[in-house]
């Protein structure tokens, strides 16, 4: 399943005619996985290292390059009102279902350290709802994250 969130990015970042559109994507993306990380006010080791695998299986990235987007992906976060700015780039270059793997990727990031914060789950469906999906397919994604293990 990784094979094809990871293709169909890869995908998507190809057809665009910029290579700014691709770092859009990447920036948007790890920053709402930093956000979702950071939502009960702490990132555990193990929801940094589940980002960074995320990251460098999803766009094929080495350890440099994660934390320089890491880096830029925090920067971007404290320049931004809102998570409307990333869940929009998000919305403006992926499908349902390449979506669908973003969020499954947001619950291997909280449920990472074995703990759900109500915070973690408050953020995590108001940024389902930005992507437009019905509470019943958060749902299905978490129980699909929570069966891989």
């Amino acid at each position: 399943m990784l094979d094809f969130f990871k293709n169909a990015l890869l995908s998507t970042c190809e057809n665009n005619k910029s290579g700014s559109d691709s770092e859009k994507i990447k920036l948007a993306t790890c920053a709402l996985f930093l956000e979702i990380a950071n939502s009960d006010d702490e990132i555990a080791e193990v929801e940094l290292k589940t980002i960074y695998s995320i990251m460098k299986d999803t766009f094929d990235l080495t350890d440099e390059e994660v934390n320089h987007l890491i880096k830029l992906s925090e920067e971007q976060i404290q320049k931004s009102v809102s998570l409307f700015e990333f869940t929009q780039t998000i919305n403006e270059h992926f499908s349902m279902d390449e979506k669908y793997e973003i969020v499954k990727n947001l619950w291997r990031i909280i449920l990472a350290d074995n703990k759900l914060d109500p915070y973690e789950e408050h953020l995590i469906k108001i940024i389902s709802g930005n992507f437009q999906f019905y509470h019943k397919d958060l749902i299905a994604a978490k129980l699909e994250v929570k069966g891989e293990n």
